[in-house]
């Protein structure tokens, strides 16, 4: 019986999928006695599929590097936060991504801002695109060490090639003018490219002065607000009502 050179074979030319749906048809034995030739390679091909296809995701969600491990599927509806449910549908759809648009997520904090734009991001790599999570600080940090060990065109070069980028916690300081620099190159690079996701407690009106600088403010807002979805959070935060709910479950515990 050729049964295990084959599964060997199979592994050692990179089909492990094939390799382990075949040790399992062996197993089950008559279970698979009755389908044809054509019906069994099927099912050993649709398994190797599979499992390049989670193969593929798992390498995509490592290097997105989301924050969260949130699914659109657990995003709260029912939470008095100002979503829309068909706002919500056709962000969840990505059509917008396919059209190189922004979105801007804005409100308080607590309201799962951030969360929001990682369970998107997750739809995103489900979805087959290449997609990166970065806190906007520590971008910048990482984009000034970049630039003194000789990485930062490559690193904007990334950053360019990819099809979904989520810029979280926007706006907490105002921008020097190399920060400012790096984002309008960013962002000029990806404009009609590639989509971004920013996150910020401060209102869109307020941006202008976070920047700091007029000219540039201008050059950056054009590319990042024109063709712009907003999702404004409004209400209670989320943190604050998970950690009540917490100390009341503790105290009916006790």
């Amino acid at each position: 019986m050729l049964t295990h050179p084959t599964c060997d074979r199979l592994e050692a030319i990179g089909l492990t999928g094939m390799a382990q749906a075949l040790h399992e048809q062996r197993r089950a034995g008559a279970m698979f006695q009755s389908l044809s030739f054509e019906e069994r390679l099927g099912l050993l091909v649709d398994r190797e599929a599979a499992e390049r296809d989670a193969k593929r995701l798992a390498t995509r969600l490592r290097f997105a590097a989301l924050r969260h491990a949130a699914c659109v599927e657990d995003i709260d509806m029912r939470s008095s936060r100002g979503i829309d449910a068909g706002v919500m549908a056709h962000l969840i759809d990505g059509s917008w991504i396919n059209r190189h648009e922004n979105l801007l997520i804005t409100g308080p904090t607590g309201l799962g801002k951030s969360w929001i734009a990682c369970a998107l991001g997750n739809k995103a790599c489900r979805d087959d695109r290449r997609v990166v999570y970065h806190r906007v600080p520590r971008l910048f940090q990482m984009l000034a060490i970049a630039r003194g060990d000789g990485r930062h065109a490559r690193v904007l070069k990334a950053i360019e090639r990819t099809e979904l980028l989520i810029l979280d916690d926007w706006g907490l300081s105002v921008l020097t003018p190399t920060e400012r620099r790096d984002l309008l190159e960013i962002l000029d690079d990806r404009q009609g490219r590639g989509s971004t996701i920013v996150t910020s407690q401060l209102p869109v009106d307020q941006w202008f002065e976070v920047i700091g600088d007029p000219t540039l403010a201008d050059a950056i807002l054009d590319r990042l607000v024109h063709n712009a979805h907003r999702l404004t959070l409004t209400g209670d935060s989320m943190r604050r009502k998970m950690t009540t709910m917490k100390t009341l479950d503790q105290g009916a515990q006790t």
